[in-house]
């Protein structure tokens, strides 16, 4: 593909993109009903994907912790999520500062940032409103990600936006068709699904665009890269402290959850199909393969 074929490609994708934007747009601060009553009884993501679900530790809970634990979860992976959403802005702020602003992939840009910014006060307000402490990641993974504007570019960046955005959807996509679950939480989630749906267009087709001009050593690169941020994005979705609420010690309910079979299979399903994606962009390969098995995205 020439450049001026994939510059051409890239502009008419950001024009529908910018179309879609204008047209399909929430605003939670008057699309979600933060005032309505949470249920005592409703679980806040389903059991079944709860990261105890199927260990000893499970079954010892009450109905009533059961609830409790999937409010910290969610409360979790929301806080994570926005801690996603921020290092996705400063990413593709980086990616545009010296882009010409007139063209539609710089606008479409910042309509994306635009999202993210709604997005991630969503989720503030989401943690606020049920309860919960805003967790995101451990400290030192926290510290360790104010590397990454300068550690991903190119493939490797969008591919990490995409193991992010496209694990949560997978979350969020089973926790908004769940009638069980909490109407807020389900309000939440289907926000966030329509509008993440254009940001993955997006991304998918920066990736593609990305590695089909790398040459071997950048493709190591990227394939490294991306698999190490995916395994910390994984790592950090249900952050430790989420057991304290529960009367579980962080170091028993993390060592519970990562060795239980079920949540390695729910965390294999979270990434099969932005898995399969970066397999066919050939963005999985030999120098990463340690990072997606400890993430159990890879058998």
């Amino acid at each position: 593909m020439s450049s001026a074929a994939s510059l051409n490609d890239r502009e008419k994708t950001a024009a529908r993109l910018l179309k879609s934007t204008a047209k399909n747009s929430y605003d939670p601060e008057v699309d979600i009903d933060w005032d309505a009553p949470l249920s005592d009884d409703s679980p806040y993501i389903p059991f079944h994907r709860s990261s105890l679900y199927g260990t000893h530790l499970w079954d010892r809970l009450s109905d009533e912790q059961r609830v409790e634990l999937t409010k910290h979860e969610f409360a979790s992976i929301a806080s994570n999520g926005l801690w996603f959403e921020i290092l996705l802005m400063q990413l593709l702020l980086k990616e545009v500062y010296d882009r010409d602003p007139r063209s539609n992939h710089v606008q479409y840009a910042l309509a994306e940032i635009a999202d993210e910014c709604r997005h991630s006060t969503m989720f503030a307000r989401a943690v606020e409103r049920v309860g919960a402490p805003a967790y995101g990641p451990l400290p030192w993974v926290h510290r360790f990600a104010k590397i990454l504007p300068w550690l991903v570019h190119g493939p490797s960046l969008y591919a990490s936006v995409l193991v992010a955005e496209e694990v949560l959807d997978r979350f969020q996509r089973d926790q908004m068709n769940d009638e069980q679950v909490q109407p807020l939480v389900r309000m939440v989630n289907r926000i966030h699904v329509l509008e993440e749906a254009r940001h993955v267009t997006f991304a998918r087709e920066e990736v593609l665009r990305g590695m089909a001009e790398a040459g071997p050593l950048a493709r190591r690169y990227h394939q490294y890269v991306t698999a190490l941020v995916g395994y910390f994005i994984l790592f950090s979705l249900i952050n430790p402290h989420v057991y304290k609420a529960v009367g579980i010690s962080p170091r028993e309910g993390h060592a519970a959850a990562w060795s239980n079979p079920h949540f390695r299979e729910t965390r294999r399903w979270a990434g099969e199909k932005i898995m399969s994606f970066l397999d066919g962009a050939g963005l999985v390969g030999r120098p990463g393969a340690r990072w997606w098995k400890k993430a159990h995205l890879l058998r």
